[in-house]
């Protein structure tokens, strides 16, 4: 059963040859010094070889000969096996960098956190634990995730000593490195070749990595060697030294799962010559028999389910990778991702308030994370880690116009980051992917969860949505895999109080996102329609081999009934064909109908729902006997409109999921009929903004461009647009040219930088709302430019309760000189004071088109006052200005109205009074002040609300009409109703 070159030579003296040994032994230093040890160890063998008897050298020349075979030569001189070194030595400082280079690149979905963001330099361990095969096969039932992250975890074991002696004192050669989807094994297995090229893994002088799903793809005969230098080229000058007890080699093997492994003498043949051309997984088996190369170590990474694929006899420790059972290694992790210099996205240095901004998200995740909430128990999962990380940054630092992600898109790229279209068990002859049994089995949970607005499912859930379908034992195997290797990944053991026993999504969105995938894949399917399907298959291979039939027959009997008969059985295909049209229209209404729900109507848009969930909601919690709100499952029409986006859906494709072309194309067609018709229906600000995040997750820019023209009028007041709303506001409205009639951006947190991102937007809207924004001087500056762009076309501008102060008042002055679009301006309550409405007064008389200017409450004092006035009476269109609730004494009072008895066509509106009869506007001035009090100082408006309650007592005393006395009457109660509310608190 042995090679014969395995055996030792028969009279061969152990003790002749352990005086080849090098008598004292130096321990390998790190980093390039291993290289050098390595060349020092060899040169000392050299230079014992050299002082050798020549008896004894022809006995050790014999004995190499066991390895290097018959026909070898006689040793080299000493000169050329030193030149033989270098080369080894600087073939291995190439191999470092090599394997440094190709580890250290990062997908895709890494760089978004900056170009400064290594895996090297920023990478949080998860906690590892020695294991035993008995725990695998016989895991605790009692063992859920929130007695894991309760508990401390024992058995722990660090990288550096995986290879360590075991319990009995047997040096350990094989280590089984186990965990689920999505606990870290891949990241750890690159992080441990990193710390190898960097010098931290002194104990071995070789490290080659292997991929098994890259071995298992090639089915032809190849040496170990052969199989080495095919992967690495440069390493053909170490390959002598294989095998050698003087080379201390490590083998990683990643993805043991994906290679069908036979231990068994009679499939896999023993083979200890690396030069010998067998299968992959030929040598892969025996390099854990330790028949082949004894000296090397090795680790191998795979699920827990394909751990028993192992005999245990060739294993020396099993370790478990647990992930960050720890919530302090979740509160680091975090730190480390979101503290990255370029994370905020900005090209240069980070600003003190995007420094600030980082902090604080990391301070109000870590608070969440202390409350022992659900999204602990989430990150449990490094993978979930990583996307609480993803979320956020596409949340808070989305600065770009379109914006360069979707959220759908970081949900499929995740599940690709974890899947990356592995089958569930490659032993099972379906060879279905991962993912989509995942969306046949718990996307139809979820699915079932959203119809009955359900978060939590019980144990009967989970059977009848998993086991229902069970006919025979390959898919009871396959739902023992998922159970081992995916279960975890997707849900978790519920740790609200009440309902330990029930289990949850492991993040709220990734079930609204199976949902989706599971309608859009057409899984939600009745039973008619799956027989239907199935006998329309069958009937349609069946009828071209009836056709051919038929056609022979008919020429040689006259059988004119035959292709009658036939031509009636290829109608049902077709029928079917219609009846799966309908099908797209069937998801193209669920879309529609989810969309807009009017019981959803005044919750908070789904980007603050997503944001809630990740950093809690800051107040008193909720106390555990409240009864709790009605479940709220806005994301699942967003995330279906998003997966059938083309590079979604290619993703998804890769995954083993495949939405064709035409499918994508048909529920399109029909989401026009459905979905733009009810978005013509006025929805509330937040539908609004959720619906503008469907169109951008659609990616569809045609679809976008005809919804678009539908809305006219476009109102947003009061959601908190931040960067990523107003990247796709911008983005979404910037698919076509059309005029927007209104946009409404009230108390929307605009600053300086929404400003710029909506530029393109604002200069084609008619009637422009940012009053409540907080608007300072230099966001007067993007306005002034706003407003002297030759392409404006802003009537209506409405500034009001915005700290624009005299500054401000300076680039606003510059704008409406310059500007021929604006007719209406509203400056109320700005902090402009006599300085800023003088310098507007100034620049008045340029302007040809203003019609009605608004500056009350801004602190305005007489002279400043009747100077504009008198502007206004000169300019040719302006009609109405406002300067009520300004510091207007008497006299003034008295000069403004000598000023309006002019009639030339200017009205003032300062007073509620016009000399002895009540103002046309009173109803106005008292409107404004009540819908603007929550932001006013109230103790002001009292003062002037009692000023203008004695003017009106005054004219009423002044005036005998008794028309004209009822008439005040009725002003000064409403006064005194809202004096009294205010005083009351009630306004």
């Amino acid at each position: 059963m042995h090679c014969r070159r395995c055996l030792p030579q028969a009279g061969t003296s152990w003790r002749k040859l352990k005086c080849l040994e090098p008598k004292s032994r130096v321990d390998a230093v790190p980093g390039a010094g291993s290289s050098v040890l390595l060349l020092k160890r060899i040169l000392h063998v050299d230079r014992t070889w050299c002082s050798l008897t020549p008896p004894l050298r022809s006995l050790v020349s014999h004995q190499r000969g066991f390895q290097e075979g018959p026909s070898q030569p006689t040793s080299p001189r000493p000169s050329q096996i030193a030149l033989k070194n270098v080369a080894t030595s600087e073939a291995l400082e190439k191999h470092k960098k090599y394997l440094s280079d190709w580890f250290r690149q990062q997908p895709n979905e890494e760089r978004q956190f900056g170009p400064s963001f290594s895996l090297d330099a920023t990478h949080v361990d998860p906690v590892i634990r020695e294991s035993s095969l008995e725990e695998i096969l016989k895991p605790s039932p009692e063992l859920t995730i929130q007695n894991q992250l309760q508990a401390p975890c024992t058995n722990i074991i660090g990288l550096q000593n995986l290879f360590d002696m075991d319990t009995c004192g047997r040096q350990v050669k094989n280590v089984v490195l186990y965990g689920t989807v999505g606990t870290g094994k891949s990241t750890l297995i690159k992080k441990m070749v990193l710390d190898w090229c960097h010098g931290s893994l002194p104990r071995f002088e070789l490290l080659v990595p292997f991929s098994c799903e890259d071995l298992s793809q090639n089915s032809a005969p190849i040496s170990l060697r052969r199989l080495i230098t095919k992967k690495y080229l440069h390493l053909r000058e170490v390959m002598p030294a294989l095998g050698s007890s003087n080379l201390k080699v490590l083998f990683i093997l990643n993805g043991l799962e994906r290679l069908n492994l036979d231990f068994r003498l009679a499939q896999t043949e023993l083979c200890c010559d690396p030069n010998e051309p067998v299968l992959p997984s030929a040598i892969v088996v025996n390099l854990m028999r330790k028949y082949m190369m004894p000296e090397a170590c090795i680790i191998v990474t795979t699920r827990p389910s394909a751990v028993r694929r192992l005999p245990s006899k060739f294993v020396g420790r099993y370790v478990e990778v647990c992930g960050f059972s720890n919530v302090n290694l979740q509160k680091l992790y975090f730190q480390m991702r979101l503290s990255q210099p370029d994370c905020s996205g900005t090209s240069g240095a980070a600003t003190a308030e995007e420094s600030r901004e980082r902090d604080n998200l990391v301070e109000m995740l870590s608070r969440n994370l202390e409350r022992h909430n659900q999204i602990a128990a989430a990150c449990f999962l490094p993978s979930y880690c990583w996307l609480v990380c993803t979320t956020l940054h596409f949340l808070y630092f989305t600065k770009t116009v379109p914006p360069a992600q979707t959220l759908t898109g970081i949900y499929t790229s995740f599940l690709r980051l974890n899947f990356s279209g592995e089958v569930l068990d490659s032993t099972d002859p379906s060879n279905i992917s991962m993912m989509k049994y995942v969306a046949k089995t718990v996307g139809k949970l979820a699915y079932e969860g959203v119809m009955s607005r359900q978060t939590s499912f019980s144990e009967e859930d989970l059977r009848r949505c998993f086991e229902v379908e069970m006919k025979v034992e390959s898919e009871l195997n396959l739902l023992n895999v998922f159970r081992s290797d995916v279960f975890r990944f997707f849900l978790t053991p519920c740790v609200q109080p009440g309902k330990e026993h029930t289990f949850v999504f492991t993040i709220p969105a990734m079930q609204e996102y199976l949902a989706a995938l599971y309608v859009v894949l057409g899984e939600k399917k009745t039973l008619s329609q799956r027989i239907g399907k199935e006998v329309t298959e069958v009937i349609g291979k069946v009828s071209e081999d009836v056709a051919v039939v038929l056609a022979i027959v008919s020429k040689i009997l006259p059988l004119r009934l035959l292709p009658v008969l036939f031509n009636l059985i290829k109608i049902f295909p077709r029928y079917f064909s219609r009846f799966s049209t309908k099908d797209r229209d069937t998801i193209a209404r669920t879309m529609a109908v989810e969309m807009f729900k009017e019981e959803d109507y005044y919750n908070d848009d789904v980007l603050d729902q997503i944001n809630s969930s990740i950093l809690g909601v800051e107040g008193p919690m909720r106390h555990p006997d409240e009864a709790s709100d009605d479940e709220v499952f806005e994301l699942f029409p967003i995330f279906m409109g998003g997966l059938l986006s083309r590079r979604n859906r290619a993703i998804l494709d890769q995954l083993g999921c495949s939405i064709k072309n035409l499918a994508a194309f048909e529920i399109a067609k029909a989401m026009k009929k459905t979905v733009i018709r009810n978005s013509r229906k006025g929805l509330p600000p937040s539908e609004l903004m959720d619906y503008l995040f469907f169109l951008h997750e659609f990616q569809n820019e045609r679809f976008t461009a005809e919804a678009i023209q539908s809305l006219r009028t476009i109102n947003l007041s009061s959601v908190k647009m931040t960067p990523l709303k107003c990247s796709v506001l911008a983005s979404v409205v910037g698919t076509t040219s059309h005029e927007v009639e209104e946009l409404n951006l009230a108390s929307c947190h605009l600053d300086v930088n929404s400003l710029r991102t909506l530029f393109p937007v604002l200069l084609r809207c008619k009637t422009l709302h940012l009053q409540l924004n907080s608007l300072g001087p230099e966001a007067c500056k993007e306005i002034r430019d706003l407003l002297l762009h030759e392409k404006c076309m802003v009537n209506t501008l409405r500034l009001a309760d915005n700290p624009v102060t005299e500054q401000g008042a300076c680039y606003l002055a510059e704008a409406i000189a310059g500007n021929s679009s604006l007719s209406h301006l509203s400056l109320l309550h700005t902090s402009l004071g006599n300085q800023g409405v003088e310098v507007i007064t100034q620049h008045l008389a340029h302007n040809k088109h203003l019609q009605e200017l608004d500056v009350a409450y801004n602190s305005v004092t007489d002279e400043a006052a009747l100077a504009l006035v008198e502007e206004a009476k000169r300019h040719a269109t302006l009609e109405k200005v406002h300067l009520y609730f300004n510091e207007i004494s008497e006299e003034g009072k008295q000069a403004l109205h000598k000023l309006r008895q002019d009639r030339d066509g200017v009205k003032v509106l300062v007073f509620l009074t016009v000399g002895t009869d009540v103002s046309d506007y009173w109803a106005i001035i008292l409107n404004v002040v009540q819908k603007n009090l929550p932001n006013w100082d109230r103790e002001r408006v009292q003062q002037h609300l009692g000023l203008l309650l004695n003017d009106l007592e005054s004219s009423r005393r002044q005036t005998a009409n008794p028309w004209k006395k009822a008439k005040f009457m009725r002003v000064e109660n409403e006064v005194k109703r809202m004096l009294g509310r205010i005083q009351q608190g009630a306004l």
